[in-house]
C-alpha cells in the first residue's frame, strides 16, 4: 500500500477516455461528452436514449420501461434466500426512516407564524449497473422516499448485455415500491428524468450515486431539477489504535477498494507495528478475493496507511478529510464520537462492520463522498420533503412591525413595498380593519353575519 494516492480522484482513467473516443469518435473530455448527451436527450427524447443505449451500453432495446411480467419473472429467478435477505434489509431500513420521519414531520405555528412539511411527488431513483447489480442501493434509496410520502418513485437503471434489468434490482425495486422503472443508464438517465422525454416522466427531484458521468450530469441539471448530492468515488478512512484486529482493518480496507479502481481505502493509526501488520494483512487476503486486481489497483493508486503520534491528530486529520465512511476501531470507541464533526456514517468499534451498514443496519448508504460530509448529510426522508413558511399576521402585527418594514423597503429602493405596508397602517385611521388570518373553520360565523 502506498502512502498517498497517485492521481487525482476526479480524474478519468486512460479507458474512460479511450471508450469516449470510440462512442464520439474523436478526442472528447468527460463534461463535453455529458453536455452533449444531455443536449441530445432534451432536444430528441427517447430516440437519444435508444441511440446512447446501444453506442454506449452495447444494447438494442425496442422499450424503455420494464414490464410488469419482468418484473414477475424476476421474482421466479431469484433464489429465495436473497430474496429473504432483500425483505430483512427493507425492513431494517423502512423502520429506521420512519423513526427519522417523526422528527422531521415536525412542523409548527407560533404566534401566526411557523412551516408546514410536504413530500415531494415525483422523484426519480438512479442506480447504477454495468459490472454487478446494487438491489442494496434500491432499497436505499426508494424507501425513505416512499416513508416520506413521495407520490411517485421512477427507477432509472442501465439494462444488461441482454437489454434486461439483473433480477435482483428488479425485485429489490418490487419490494421498495417503485412505481415505474426504466433501463437507462448513465448521463442519459439523468437527463431524461430531469427533463422527461415520451416515455420517461420529468421527476421534481433525482437522487442516488454514480460514477463520473452520472455525477457531471447530475451537475449539469441541478436547478432545473433537485439533487441529493454529487457523489465521488466511494472511500473510506479506518482510525485503528495498536489493539485492533489486524485482519479486520484489513478486510475493511479491501471491503472497499473492491467497489472500483477510483475508490479510497485509509488507516490511520497510532501504531508503527499496526501498519505494517495490517499492509502484510492486506497483502495476504488479497490472493482471495474474486475482485482482488480491482481492489489491488485502487489501493496502489489512492490508497494510503498514515501513522501520527495521538488519537487528537487522527481526529483532527478526519475533520478536515470528512470521509464518506469512518469506522472507529479502537478502545472506548465511542468516547471519541463527539469530537468528529465531518463524517459521513461513523462506525463505532469492531462489531460495526460498514458491510453491514451497506446492506441491512437500516441509515441509508448514499452518503456524501469527497469532503462533502463538511457540509451535506446523508440520504434520509428529510432529502425527499421540502418545508413551506406560513405567515399569518393581525392587524395589531401590521401595527406594531409596518413602519419598520416600510423603512427597510424604502432604503433599498423599493417604494411599492413600503406602500403595500403603509396601506395597511392607513386603514388604521379610516377605521377599516383587515381580517387575520384563520385557520380553517375559524370565525366563520363572523364571516357570515
Amino acid at each position: 500500500m502506498l502512502l498517498a494516492p497517485t492521481r487525482e480522484a476526479g480524474e478519468a482513467p486512460p479507458e474512460v477516455r479511450g471508450r469516449l473516443k470510440e462512442v464520439f469518435a474523436s478526442e472528447i473530455g468527460p463534461e463535453e461528452a455529458v453536455a452533449r448527451i444531455i443536449s441530445d436527450v432534451r432536444s430528441m427524447g427517447d430516440s437519444a436514449l435508444f441511440d446512447y443505449s446501444a453506442r454506449i451500453d452495447g444494447v438494442g432495446l425496442d422499450h424503455l420501461e420494464v414490464a410488469r411480467s419482468e418484473v414477475e419473472a424476476a421474482h421466479g429467478a431469484l433464489a429465495d434466500d436473497l430474496r429473504a435477505a432483500l425483505k430483512t434489509a427493507a425492513q431494517e431500513i423502512e423502520a429506521f426512516h420512519h423513526s427519522q420521519m417523526r422528527h422531521a414531520m415536525s412542523g409548527f405555528m407560533e404566534g401566526g407564524l411557523g412551516q408546514v412539511v410536504r413530500p415531494l411527488e415525483r422523484v426519480g431513483i438512479y442506480v447504477p449497473g454495468g459490472s454487478a447489480p446494487y438491489p442494496s442501493t434500491v432499497l436505499m434509496s426508494a424507501i425513505p422516499a416512499r416513508v416520506a410520502g413521495v407520490a411517485q418513485v421512477f427507477l432509472a437503471t442501465p439494462p444488461g448485455r441482454g437489454g434486461t434489468v439483473p433480477a435482483p434490482t428488479l425485485v429489490a425495486a418490487d419490494i421498495a415500491g417503485v412505481d415505474r422503472i426504466f433501463k437507462v443508464g448513465g448521463a442519459q438517465a439523468i437527463a431524461a428524468l430531469a427533463y422527461g422525454t415520451q416515455s420517461v416522466p420529468r421527476v421534481d427531484k433525482v437522487v442516488g450515486p454514480g460514477g463520473l458521468f452520472v455525477t457531471l450530469a447530475k451537475r449539469m441539471v441541478a436547478g432545473d431539477v433537485g439533487i441529493d448530492m454529487l457523489a465521488g468515488p466511494t472511500e473510506t478512512v479506518i482510525i485503528a489504535d495498536d489493539g485492533a484486529d489486524v485482519a479486520l482493518c484489513a478486510a475493511d480496507l479491501l471491503a472497499q477498494a473492491e467497489h472500483d479502481v477510483l475508490a479510497q481505502a485509509f488507516l490511520i493509526t497510532t501504531s508503527v507495528e499496526l501498519a505494517h501488520r495490517v499492509s502484510a494483512e492486506v497483502e495476504r487476503q488479497l490472493g482471495t478475493l474474486e475482485r482482488g486486481d480491482t481492489a489491488r489497483r485502487s489501493l496502489e493508486e489512492r490508497g494510503g496507511i498514515m501513522v501520527v503520534a495521538t488519537m487528537e491528530q487522527a481526529i483532527e486529520l478526519v475533520n478536515v478529510r470528512a470521509p464518506e465512511h469512518l469506522a472507529l476501531m479502537v478502545h472506548r470507541a465511542s468516547s471519541y464520537v463527539d469530537r468528529i464533526v465531518n463524517a459521513g456514517t461513523i462506525f463505532i468499534g469492531e462489531a460495526s462492520a460498514e458491510t453491514l451498514g451497506d446492506y441491512v443496519a437500516g441509515p441509508s448508504h448514499v452518503i456524501p463522498t469527497a469532503g462533502t460530509a463538511r457540509y451535506s448529510s446523508p440520504l434520509g426522508v428529510g432529502h425527499f420533503l421540502k418545508s413551506i413558511n406560513v405567515v399569518s399576521l393581525s392587524d395589531d402585527d401590521v401595527h406594531r412591525l409596518g413602519p419598520a418594514a416600510a423603512a427597510i423597503a424604502r432604503a433599498e429602493g423599493f417604494t411599492a413595498h413600503a406602500r403595500a405596508v403603509e396601506r395597511r397602517l392607513e386603514r388604521e385611521g379610516t377605521g377599516k380593519k383587515g381580517r387575520a388570518g384563520l385557520a380553517p373553520g375559524e370565525g366563520e360565523a363572523d364571516e357570515r353575519s
